[in-house]
């Protein structure tokens, strides 16, 4: 990639699922089921990258029993934090060395999601070298935030490289014409593959190794040219890593 790239100055990266390990889709998913309900993809799509209040809204609807949205979020903070303190949250692997090399390939990088900024400071603190102020930002009242983000940075949809393990950002990043590259979660009962595939998504990786020089350089090729995302049905995704 060229000293300067082309067209993007800036990589925002999702913090769970991208940078940290998915902890949100196993304990949804225990959450949904535990309770009698059905986990689907559009249960996926309605509580995922949502604000915590329509997130437990929707939760509290995939079950069939009597509870609010705010009762929802606490009986899901709680089961989370019982989980976390025997399974606690792991940087992903190979997420250290992509920021590194999206540093190297001349783009600012920030990090987004839904938890506070304390978050952030806590599992990639260490790291914060790494991103440009304000390292994090949080996107709860704003969700998906990718305006917001963009605006913050004072750049223009085009010039913003997202990263993100959600189809619902994926839409919104379309939507936009804003660069992006899916790392969906691998969990087994995780519809959000199969989502981005729907959203014409051109570029999903398994391993964020995938998110090399070269992808890098073609990414910035297509936001100066324009062409992100498909324009037809045909066009589908354009890669699909392994």
């Amino acid at each position: 990639m060229p000293d300067r790239p082309r067209r993007l100055r800036l990589a925002a990266v999702n913090i769970d699922g991208v940078l940290l390990d998915d902890t949100f889709s196993p304990l949804i998913h225990r959450f949904v089921t535990r309770r009698g309900g059905t986990y689907s993809a559009e249960v996926e799509r309605s509580i995922f990258s949502q604000r915590q209040a329509d997130a437990g809204r929707a939760l509290a609807a995939a079950v069939p029993q009597p509870m609010t949205g705010e009762e929802a979020l606490v009986s899901y903070f709680e089961e989370r934090a019982a989980h976390l303190a025997d399974h606690p949250v792991e940087i992903t692997e190979g997420a250290v060395p992509l920021l590194e090399r999206l540093r190297a390939a001349g783009l600012d990088v920030v990090c987004y999601g839904g938890l506070s900024a304390s978050h952030f400071d806590e599992h990639l603190g260490a790291h914060a070298g790494l991103f440009t102020p304000p390292r994090y930002i949080c996107t709860n009242d704003v969700r998906p935030g990718l305006r917001e983000i963009t605006a913050h940075f004072k750049l223009d949809h085009g010039q913003v490289l997202f990263i993100d393990d959600v189809a619902r950002v994926a839409e919104a990043a379309r939507a936009l014409g804003a660069p992006f590259v899916g790392h969906p979660s691998r969990y087994e009962h995780s519809h959000q593959a199969a989502l981005m595939r729907e959203a014409g998504v051109r570029h999903v990786v398994r391993s964020l190794d995938e998110i090399d020089e070269a992808l890098l350089r073609t990414l910035d090729e297509e936001a100066a040219a324009g062409t992100v995302w498909p324009t037809t049905a045909s066009d589908g995704p354009a890669r699909t890593g392994g």
